[in-house]
């Protein structure tokens, strides 16, 4: 599979920063604020390195068995590049990913922290996570349950006790909605659930949101995203 021509990916890119920063006015933000993750799964490595020419430094990936075999080619030859890991992640799967990946945006057990964090240990790195939280309850979905709070703040507070992992804020999937607008319930009760974190746990910056995709970032953006992965609207439709 090959993206849509270079001319229209730059199209798209710059198209896309548009709407970011509109949105952001909306919402009086700076839209400097805001990061973009290009959705790479499925494309290949060329797409990743016309993307990276044309100004696109984040990039993420679902599986890892896709990521390994196309971020050292990336790797090899584009510099300045950082890699998210976005899709569900298996605990047997940690030590690759913590190999891989730059962040891990898809944290969504204890058990799958204490894999990350003692391999990024026996690596001698730091990684920075976001904690997956299944906002809407689908059982399609992956993440913490928010509710009973108590259960969800336990488990926190045993995150946050590992070494070498760095908790940067939340993660959601917002349900696929009929319209952007009816997706904000979800954005903004992640938002929410970060505020009650920052009170609770206040030696953590919970600076990140990463909420929002091609249909719904802008709505994402004005319940404060400062993450949204974007894939079909950079480099089109997948087939």
């Amino acid at each position: 599979m090959t993206a849509d021509p270079e001319h229209d990916l730059e199209h798209n890119i710059r198209s896309v920063r548009e709407r970011i920063a509109d949105a952001a006015a909306r919402a009086g933000r700076n839209p400097d604020d805001i990061m973009l993750v290009a959705v790479s799964k499925t494309w290949p490595a060329e797409s990743v390195l016309a993307a990276h020419s044309l100004g696109v430094a984040d990039f993420g990936e679902n599986r890892v068995e896709e990521a390994a075999e196309k971020i050292p080619r990336v790797n090899g030859a584009a510099r300045g590049i950082t890699w998210h890991g976005i899709g569900h992640l298996q605990s047997r799967k940690a030590k690759p990913a913590v190999e891989l990946f730059d962040f891990v945006q898809s944290v969504d057990s204890v058990a799958l922290s204490k894999r990350l964090s003692g391999s990024a240990l026996a690596l001698g790195k730091r990684l920075p996570i976001l904690l997956e939280v299944n906002v809407s309850g689908e059982t399609s979905k992956y993440g913490f349950a928010p509710s009973p709070r108590e259960e969800f703040f336990a488990a926190v507070d045993a995150i946050l006790a590992l070494p070498s992992l760095e908790v940067k804020g939340l993660m959601t999937v917002a349900p696929l909605v009929a319209q952007a607008e009816d997706a904000r319930p979800f954005f903004r009760a992640l938002r929410e659930l970060r505020d009650e974190l920052r009170g609770r746990f206040p030696g953590s910056a919970w600076q990140h949101l990463s909420m929002g995709m091609t249909d719904d970032f802008e709505v994402a953006i004005t319940e404060g995203a400062t993450i949204v992965r974007i894939g079909r609207a950079l480099f089109g439709k997948r087939t």
